[in-house]
């Protein structure tokens, strides 16, 4: 969901304000040195989550415990560094936190991380002595790849004998992918024609798995230099925003606090103007993770990378790739974003524990292609308009640009001028945006009344309304969501279906973030007497929740389909509810509103559509794909004989290959862009692939047809 940039609320800001200058009197008291940036940073933060949270924490044993447990996973996500030992010592601080906050100190921070300098020096003496003996890769033994079912390191020697096998399964999975590379390899043309032609002229000489091994450790070795050379840099600055961002996490998912560099990358993220690849990035249990892919962008063409993907390793073009395990997010983005036209090859690991290389070339983030766009569908002599929705867009700065509200409408009209006999509208993967629009939205397809009700943590709710009378579309309507679809998405999704006004489809649930959220400049909320120590970032908290006009909250449980069908993402750990520390479902009285007159037959049109999808070979494929990969996703360990991860990795690739087979063989759907829209763009052969790849990715989209078979259903 997108964000305005705010001021902070006058009761918040207020108190905020005179907290901090009492801290700052307590400082001036008897000394006249500025007061410590770091203590006052924490303070004015704490007391921001106090003033303005939705739901604000006691500040207590179970929150000390709670940050406690948090910031160890994320200083040691693999549990690599620390030892037990390390860990009982630390201890102590378990139920202190909140003292030490109070009186904005930071013992426990402060602590960890001498012990953690102190590992992280001892374990680089550790890799670099493995890594100068050769691994055996004809025994039998396996490595746990997930950080939930390790545990700490009883002593150093146990923790040698799992940085062997770390490093064992690092150098094995790059010997596979040289293996893979090398079977792919064909004979090359002469670089000098004046060389005669010859088997060791035209061709690279083959490699042996020994050579390979040597060359495998090498790269290892190379990587982890980098990354702790990395580690080693991070400096005071670095470890106070995250120990910061621990703390504001421990209230919910969604808030955090941005050190002003960070803020930044927010921006940018938020506005998706930029030169790169265009997705969305989280750093999460120390690994870099793609949240979001943005609608347009150079990832979105490519098409390999995915939300839930974790990146690996980075490289330009044919350069050799860096690891970026471990690193912060500020500095792997330094890597991946570049001028456009430029090559970056990610290495990425997918949620089911495969690793995949995708070459991708940057471009500016194409913003026509976030916008709403529509198409119609020819099926049996019936035309169906098909509208997708990326994300729920607005000029938050009031600058003259577009609306996602006002966008929808105008492709309704044309829909309506094409003579379409119904409609459905896509909104998987769109995961929110404005509010305002979400609301407008829901107006183009039923009489005025209440969309969605909003509430602080403190009154009654507010109720969001259509005022407008008029219905822009009153025909049959389907919209589609997945576990993607979030925010804004749930909202309208939710007035739909509370309306009866259209049939919801799709995965079992969506992603169920039902919260608002509001980014506090700290800077602003801080009188003049901390101008000398500024800047001092920015705090993004969450206010206020989304209800139903039901009652029911969107989130943590999301909007449940009135039809739901195969989802190859349905393995997959994501949501809300997946989430650490997210604020539960909760309901309030409902609003008054009146179901649509001409209510769809729901059980009618549930049961015709569950007929379909069981006699259809691809959806029981994705059924099939989707419970293997769930299997697989549990069976973390993975073996370290050479002979058995290829076998694996051989069957991983058939299976992907046999899914993608039937999807191409896929009865293709007649979709074309509108008329009136090509005829707009004349002889402009850009817009006009851009038209036509927008339709073409979507003619074997087996969700899509069986949404066009439902609204043909209410015909």
């Amino acid at each position: 969901m997108s964000f305005p940039r705010i001021k902070i609320g006058l009761y918040a800001a207020v108190v905020l304000a005179v907290f901090v200058l009492a801290s700052y009197k307590l400082y001036q008291r008897g000394d006249s040195r500025t007061p410590e940036k770091d203590a006052v940073l924490i303070q004015a933060m704490l007391q921001g989550l106090t003033a303005a949270h939705y739901q604000p924490e006691k500040l207590d044993d179970t929150f000390s415990k709670r940050v406690f447990d948090l910031y160890l996973k994320r200083v040691d996500s693999n549990k690599k560094f620390l030892l037990a030992s390390d860990v009982a010592q630390l201890r102590k601080f378990q139920t202190d936190i909140d003292d030490q906050v109070k009186r904005g100190t930071h013992e426990f921070m402060d602590q960890t991380n001498v012990v953690l300098d102190q590992r992280i020096k001892d374990v680089q003496v550790l890799y670099r002595d493995i890594l100068a003996k050769p691994f055996d890769f004809t025994t039998e033994e396996s490595f746990e790849t997930e950080p939930d079912k390790m545990v700490y390191a009883a002593d150093k020697t146990a923790q040698r004998e799992e940085w062997r096998k770390f490093l064992k399964y690092q150098t094995l999975v790059r010997i596979s992918e040289m293996m893979d590379a090398q079977a792919k390899k064909k004979d090359k043309p002469l670089a000098s024609t004046s060389v005669t032609p010859s088997p060791t002229t035209t061709s690279e000489p083959t490699r042996t798995p020994a050579e390979m091994e040597i060359e495998a450790r090498k790269r290892v070795l190379k990587y982890f230099d980098d990354q702790f050379n990395d580690l080693l840099q991070n400096d005071a600055n670095d470890r106070l925003a995250m120990y910061a961002n621990t703390i504001a996490n421990t209230y919910d998912p969604h808030t955090e606090y941005f050190a002003p560099r960070d803020k930044e990358s927010f921006d940018i993220a938020m506005t998706g103007r930029f030169e790169g690849i265009g997705a969305t990035l989280q750093e999460k249990d120390g690994n870099i993770k793609v949240a979001d892919i943005v609608p347009g962008s150079a990832s979105y063409r490519q098409g390999g990378l995915k939300a839930g993907d974790i990146i690996l390793r980075v490289a330009q073009a044919a350069e050799e790739p860096v690891s970026v395990e471990g690193w912060r997010l500020d500095k792997a983005i330094t890597l991946i974003r570049g001028k456009k036209g430029t090559e970056v090859r990610l290495t990425v690991r997918k949620p089911d524990n495969s690793t995949k290389i995708i070459p991708i070339i940057r471009d500016v983030v194409v913003i026509k292609e976030t916008f709403a766009q529509s198409a119609t569908i020819n099926e049996a002599g019936k035309k169906i308009g098909y509208i997708k929705l990326p994300t729920f867009y607005a000029d938050f700065n009031d600058n003259g640009g577009r609306s996602s509200a006002e966008d929808v409408k105008k492709e309704l009209e044309k829909l309506k001028q094409e003579n379409v006999q119904g409609v459905v509208l896509d909104l998987r993967f769109n995961g929110g945006g404005s509010l305002q629009d979400a609301v407008e939205m829901a107006g183009l397809f039923i009489d005025s009344g209440p969309v969605v009700q909003v509430k602080g943590s403190q009154g009654a709710a507010s109720v969001l309304n259509d005022r407008d009378p008029r219905v822009q579309y009153s025909g049959p309507l389907v919209v589609l969501v997945n576990k993607y679809s979030a925010s804004a998405s749930e909202i309208l999704a939710a007035a739909i279906q509370d309306y009866k006004r259209g049939v919801v489809m799709g995965a079992a649930s969506t992603y169920g973030k039902g919260t608002v959220q509001r980014i506090f400049d700290l800077d602003d909320a801080l009188p003049a007497e901390f101008n000398s120590i500024k800047p001092f970032g920015s705090l993004k908290l969450t206010t206020q929740k989304f209800y139903r006009i039901n009652g029911g909250s969107t989130q943590f449980k999301g909007v449940v389909p009135d039809i739901i069908l195969p989802d190859a993402y349905s393995y997959l750990d994501q949501g809300e509810k997946e989430q650490e520390y997210a604020l539960k479902w909760d309901e309030i009285s409902p609003a008054r509103y009146r179901s649509w007159a001409q209510a769809p037959s729901f059980d009618k049109l549930r049961t015709a559509s569950q007929a379909r999808v069981a006699a259809s070979p691809s959806f029981r494929l994705v059924n099939e794909l989707a419970q293997r990969m769930r299997k697989r996703k549990d069976e973390t360990k993975v073996s370290l004989k050479l002979t058995a991860y290829r076998t694996e990795q051989e069957q991983n690739k058939a299976e992907s290959d046999k899914y993608e087979a039937v999807q191409k063989s896929a009865q293709p759907l007649a979709i074309a862009p509108l008329s009136i829209d090509l005829k707009a763009l004349g002889t402009d052969t850009v817009e006009v692939n851009r038209a036509s790849r927008f339709t073409k990715t979507l003619n074997k989209d087996i969700t899509l047809r069986e949404a066009v078979s439902v609204v043909k259903d209410q015909m």
